[in-house]
């Protein structure tokens, strides 16, 4: 009967060579993305980001010229630089990451790759790669747990809650929405969070793989993102925790590791095709004293978003003002909250009052309920359940909270009218935002839209946000007017004087694009200044309208004032463009400090508008559009608004195959190989005779022959063991056969004693 190792062996022969033969032909092209996180050779301090001059490339070959692609291009600018490229950043083309070849040794060399990216005549844009700080938006309390979901439905305090659930009486709960989660993480596999999670749209850009599970920490601080995504997608009616909007729900993991301007512009743009509004509860140091934002990158990624994002209509980035309110921080300081690509979200308490944290802004778009005092509630909503976390929380709290609930109200808006652009969505804030806090310092533009540094232009309100979006048409293509550079070296004069500086625009300006009413307005600026928290910056608009987009920050000391910083308000929306613009500054340095500190000096400065070709007069007609809508009546019908099909966006190129996929596969391989090599052996030492082997060792060890007749010899000696076996075998058997014959005699004699 033969041994059954053959088949066996066969078959694991077979799945070790399947398996390396997939890891050679299937595993795909590297990418156009290889981020420096990715390998050892390219890490923080040994990384640099290029962009290079816009094509056609051509080059000599044959004597002819051929067009040669941006790869290979930048290809040949980090061979000439000493460095290696990693391939396109995101989805920004012509931007590309160089890594250095070496570890430490290529990074004292650092200054030298500068050099030769900033003379190459292809690069148009050189940035080493640094580590920036952005910290999550969260607070923690220890506040007694309170009935749950006041911000959902408030029974003490009418009004005082986000005005949702006669939407959902209507079978409005963003269906067919997405909303994903920059963060930390999310735990998907959450009981609150599951039936609602779409891995569609959902990454891991700190380990590299489609997976956003949070990793945990020693100081448990990686359930934001969880919290977070709870609140738009935790589950109703499942006898656990509490209610999100119902909204798809995805998670990008890329807060939990060192975050580069390239891997936050990756972020800005993954899976854009799928995911239609990003959350972000999270920005630079809250502390008083930052002025920092989106870089290069960053800021290319949120533009490249808006244009080329959801087909294109333009991702929706919300994003929450900040908590450095104690510390007097303003979020005209923190750069996303500044952008006019970004909607800024702020909070208010259960009562409708800015809390202790809250930041002050005049980019601010609206506020939204979170937690207050001591005595106040906080924000219920899905916590991890690792770390012995229970799975739900009652004390999420800051503007971390705020920016889920305002992106959840948005998928409710995209869900009755999938086309609204990410600029229709600001004007629909702007249109239907109410009123909380009538003590705060509210103003009246030129538009008739109420606008508060505190409350932006008011309390979100899901209610009117989903009714004006059934009958909201979307608005003209966005247009700009930009002023020259104006450069001066004009000293600020301390408090009261001021430094008065104006720009007039006019009609014939703004003819060529068209500009008739403001959406943003925003400045630029360079100012020297040994103190420039001291400083307070005020822009007028042609209305009278005044903003304070760059407020004092008593605990920022810092000298080096603003190198091109950009300030932006939403203060004079829907005003008209024409007109004369007043920039006021003002130093607020202490007595004692001024005898011997310099005075600052405004170096240049640019005045940029930013709106559209809509007239005085039809932003005047849609606000009445939009109040006419609030009964309901279209709610309750069948009526929509036609919709645009989008743009026909190229897909994402992305490979299935991740590293931990080919680490899995090659380990695989790995174990078939060695099980298979394993039962090799062990097939061919049991049919070997090592008694055999040893004798003949022993025989042969004694004396050394020519080669020829050890072979004779060998034959011989197995020729006479085998004889011998057969032998053995033979008198066993008939040794067997004469005891069967005894055997049976003495049974033949009993049986005829006993007859």
């Amino acid at each position: 009967m033969a041994i059954p190792y053959f088949p066996t062996f066969l078959f694991l022969l077979f799945l070790s060579c399947a398996t390396l033969l997939l890891l050679v032909t299937v595993t795909p092209s590297p990418p156009p993305l290889s981020l420096p996180w990715q390998s050892p050779s390219c890490s923080i301090g040994q990384s640099w980001a290029i962009r290079l001059r816009p094509g056609p490339y051509y080059e000599e070959e044959g004597g002819e010229r051929v067009a040669v692609q941006l790869d290979v291009v930048a290809n040949r600018v980090a061979e000439q630089a000493g460095l290696q490229s990693r391939g396109q950043i995101g989805q920004l083309q012509g931007h590309y990451l160089l890594c250095s070849k070496g570890g430490a040794a290529a990074s004292v060399w650092g200054s030298g790759h500068g050099e030769v990216l900033a003379a190459h005549p292809d690069v148009l844009w050189h940035s080493q790669e640094k580590v920036l700080s952005r910290s999550k938006r969260s607070l923690a309390f220890n506040d007694p747990s309170y009935p749950k979901q006041w911000h959902l439905h408030n029974v003490h305090n009418k009004g005082m809650d986000i005005n949702v659930t006669g939407v959902w009486e209507h079978n409005v709960t963003g269906q067919g929405v997405t909303v994903v989660v920059v963060d930390d993480g999310v735990e998907h596999t959450h009981q609150d969070i599951q039936s609602n999670y779409s891995p569609e749209g959902s990454y891991d850009l700190n380990s590299n793989d489609p997976d956003p599970m949070p990793h945990p920490d020693p100081h448990s601080d990686n359930h934001h993102g969880t919290r977070c995504a709870g609140e738009i997608a935790a589950v109703p009616n499942n006898s656990f925790c509490a209610v999100g909007g119902g909204v798809w729900q995805q998670g990008i993991r890329v807060l939990d590791g060192p975050l580069t301007d390239s891997l936050e512009a990756v972020a800005f743009n993954k899976h854009y095709q799928v995911n239609d509004i990003y959350s972000c509860s999270w920005g630079p140091e809250d502390d008083g004293s930052t002025v920092d934002g989106p870089h290069p990158l960053g800021k290319a990624a949120l533009q490249h978003g808006v244009i080329a994002g959801r087909h294109g209509f333009g991702s929706i980035f919300v994003v929450a003002s900040g908590n450095g309110g104690q510390y007097n921080d303003n979020c005209n300081y923190d750069g996303y909250a500044n952008s006019i690509y970004t909607i800024t979200i702020g909070a208010v308490d259960e009562k409708g009052k800015k809390p202790f944290y809250a930041e002050d802004c005049a980019s601010m778009l609206a506020v939204t309920f979170s937690s207050g005092g001591n005595k106040l509630r906080s924000i219920v909503t899905s916590d991890w359940s690792m770390k012995k976390g229970t799975g739900c929380t009652e004390t999420h709290t800051g503007t971390s909270a705020t920016a889920p609930l305002a992106a959840g109200m948005v998928a409710l808006m995209l869900q009755v009218r999938p086309c609204l652009t990410w600029r229709d969505v600001q004007h629909l804030i702007a249109f239907t935002a109410t009123k909380a806090d009538t003590s705060a310092d509210w103003r009246l533009n030129g538009a008739g839209f109420h606008h508060s540094h505190q409350h932006g232009f008011g309390l979100l309100n899901a209610w009117r946000l989903v009714n004006a979006a059934k009958v909201w048409e979307s608005v003209p293509f966005l247009v700009s007017y930009q002023s020259p550079v104006i450069t001066e070296e004009a000293t600020i004069p301390p408090y009261p004087q001021e430094l008065l500086r104006t720009w007039k625009v006019s009609a014939s300006d703004l003819t060529q694009s068209g500009l008739k009413t403001l959406e943003h307005v925003a400045v630029t600026v360079t100012i020297t200044h040994p103190r420039r928290g001291a400083l307070e910056i005020v822009l007028v608009c042609p209305s009278g309208m005044t903003s304070v987009i760059g407020a004092r920050r008593v605990i920022d000391r810092d000298p080096s004032g603003y190198q091109d910083w950009t300030f932006s308000t939403v203060r004079c929306w829907g005003e008209r463009a024409e007109g004369r613009y007043t920039l006021r500054i003002s130093d607020h340095q202490e007595p004692s400090s001024k005898k011997v500190a310099s005075l600052g000096e405004l170096k240049r400065w640019t005045l940029t508008l930013y709106g559209s070709s809509m007239t005085y007069s039809e932003v005047k007609a849609r606000q009445r559009v939009v109040e006419e809508a609030m009964s309901g009546r279209y709610l309750d019908s069948s009526f929509s608004l036609p919709c645009p099909p989008g743009l026909e966006v190229p897909p994402e190129v992305f490979s299935p195959f991740t590293s931990n996929n080919l680490k899995f596969l090659l380990l695989l391989g790995c174990f078939a190989l060695f099980w298979s090599l394993y039962y090799t052996l062990e097939v061919t030492l049991g049919h070997v005779d090592l008694r055999t082997l040893f004798c003949l060792c022993q025989r042969w060890g004694g004396r050394r022959a020519p080669r020829g007749l050890r072979i004779r010899e060998v034959e011989e000696s197995l020729l006479e063991e085998v004889s011998r076996e057969e032998e053995e075998q033979d008198s066993g058997v008939e040794l067997q056969a004469v005891v069967d014959s005894e055997a049976k005699e003495i049974v033949l004699n009993r049986e005829r004693q006993e007859g």
